[in-house]
């Protein structure tokens, strides 16, 4: 396998090259956070794609088409889903806002008391979600190096740790755009076509497998539903693809750009069923479901095309740590400490060095996430827990705050804590993997939120009129990009 080791010592070296480049470009708080709002509809599109199709969405998606067969696609169909809602509906609105954080547009619809309590949500999710992305690492090194655990997640850790620490959101973003391009190569046009044929074509996978394999509702509809509720949502209110929409040059961008990221997931969503299904005909007793696309990987592709694939897992699992990563430091340090330091400072005022404190929040939070990544041994529940939460306790104030103008700041609070307490018990009651918490939860958090909304005073007329303000792009705030650069393409 020396051939595959070199084409993924020149990918990790890559990454790392680019984000010693990325530290040069990154001089003010725009440029490290959200690469100065300047990333014209393809860049964006390649970024906003790879970051949404990880780990889970690659290795985990494969696994489910092993299992179910080609309703295994609607995990990743139902992030394609969100993302395609969230750019049509939402992403002109959210862009325009030029805000860094999901908690500072809370504080600017609500009048600036919603923020911490959300940003404390928000942070438990995207640290959970970068480090299940993390984990993931031991298993490409595992086939690749036969590497030990604990090894694997602090070498993969570390490379993602260090070009995000450097460049920010610059170094990611082209990372990024360099992991797409991997992984529509490797996935889309090589493992995707060679499993087919590997396994006789259609034709002969039909023939092998039971009908409901083919059946495109075959997972169940509780289980779809489920996915809609927790996925689909969930890329409409995430911190991690807010600070992806932030960095478009303009809302046409933000909302074109990711219609294009949006319809390439369905199609990334139905290539990882249909690879599943495949590897379910060649190897039909494995021990577990996400074995599958290491097994077909390791066995039926020739030297170097196997490095190649290799490293798109890889890039997949990559671009969302990194972009969770990011997310969570981004929320820890503006959203968090920084109004736990100016409680207790009384808002000095004085002037800090924000690049470096941000660059700070990203070392601090990914050495927490590779730490916690070894020792954590369920991640399937890790992650439940982070999307529970963020859906029963965020969901309803952003969309209110976004669609309802009677919503209240007050109303917000109680959905957020309601929200969140109910699925907590929930979990603690039904098993964090039933799905009820996650419904009742949503359906507490609806209920408080339009309850305490309509017994409190409207938000004051001000506050809503810079609202406005913000939303339509005029806000006192708000940066201008430049027309032109010569990377936002």
């Amino acid at each position: 396998m020396a051939v595959d080791y070199a084409v993924i010592v020149v990918y990790l070296a890559g990454m790392l090259a680019m984000g010693w480049w990325g530290m040069r470009r990154a001089k003010s708080k725009s440029e490290f956070l959200v690469a100065g709002r300047r990333l014209g509809p393809w860049m964006y599109s390649g970024t906003m794609a790879a970051i949404v199709l990880g780990g889970a969405s690659t290795i985990g998606g494969v696994g489910l088409g092993y299992q179910y067969g080609l309703s295994g696609a609607w995990m990743v169909f139902t992030i394609g889903l969100g993302l395609l809602a969230l750019s049509v509906f939402f992403s002109a609105r959210i862009a325009r806002l030029k805000v860094y954080t999901v908690s500072e547009m809370l504080d600017l619809r609500y009048g600036g008391r919603a923020g911490i309590i959300s940003g404390v949500v928000m942070w438990a999710y995207t640290l959970m979600l970068a480090v299940t992305s993390t984990i993931a690492y031991a298993t490409i090194f595992d086939v690749l190096f036969d590497m030990d655990r604990t090894v694997a997640i602090i070498l993969g850790g570390t490379i993602v740790v260090a070009y995000s620490t450097l460049g920010g959101m610059w170094s990611i973003t082209l990372t990024d755009m360099v992991q797409f391009v991997v992984k529509t190569i490797g996935v889309l046009l090589l493992l995707l076509p060679i499993a087919v044929v590997k396994a006789g074509g259609f034709a002969e996978m039909r023939a092998k497998l039971p009908t409901e394999y083919f059946d495109p509702l075959g997972i169940g509809g509780e289980t779809i539903f489920t996915y809609v509720l927790i996925y689909t949502f969930g890329m409409l209110i995430g911190q991690d693809i807010w600070q992806r929409v932030f960095t478009a040059r303009n809302d046409r961008t933000a909302r074109w750009g990711g219609t294009v990221a949006g319809t390439y997931c369905l199609v990334y969503a139905i290539a990882g069923a249909v690879i599943g299904t495949a590897a379910k005909v060649m190897y039909p007793k494995l021990p577990s479901a996400d074995a599958a696309f290491a097994t077909i990987v390791k066995d039926e592709l020739p030297v170097g095309v196997r490095g190649l694939v290799l490293a798109a897992a890889l890039a997949a699992v990559m671009s969302t740590s990194s972009g969770a990563l990011i997310a969570c430091a981004t929320v820890a340090n503006n959203d968090i400490w920084s109004r736990l330091r100016g409680a207790v400072t009384g808002g000095d005022g004085a002037e800090r060095d924000e690049v470096k404190g941000n660059r700070v929040f990203i070392l601090v939070m990914g050495v927490a996430v590779i730490a916690i990544a070894i020792a954590l041994n369920n991640v399937v529940e890790a992650l439940t827990v982070a999307y529970n939460l963020l859906v029963a306790g965020l969901l309803v104030p952003i969309l209110g705050g976004l669609l309802w103008r009677r919503g209240t700041a007050a109303g917000a609070l109680a959905a957020v804590a309601v929200g969140g307490v109910a699925v907590v018990g929930l979990m603690a009651g039904y098993g964090i993997l039933a799905n009820e918490p996650v419904y009742y939860g949503l359906l507490a958090s609806l209920a408080v939120y339009v309850a305490v909304s309509l017994a409190t005073r409207p938000t004051d007329a001000d506050v809503l009129a810079a609202w406005r303000e913000r939303l339509a792009g005029r806000g006192a705030h708000a940066e201008t990009a430049p027309d032109a650069d010569p990377v936002a393409v």
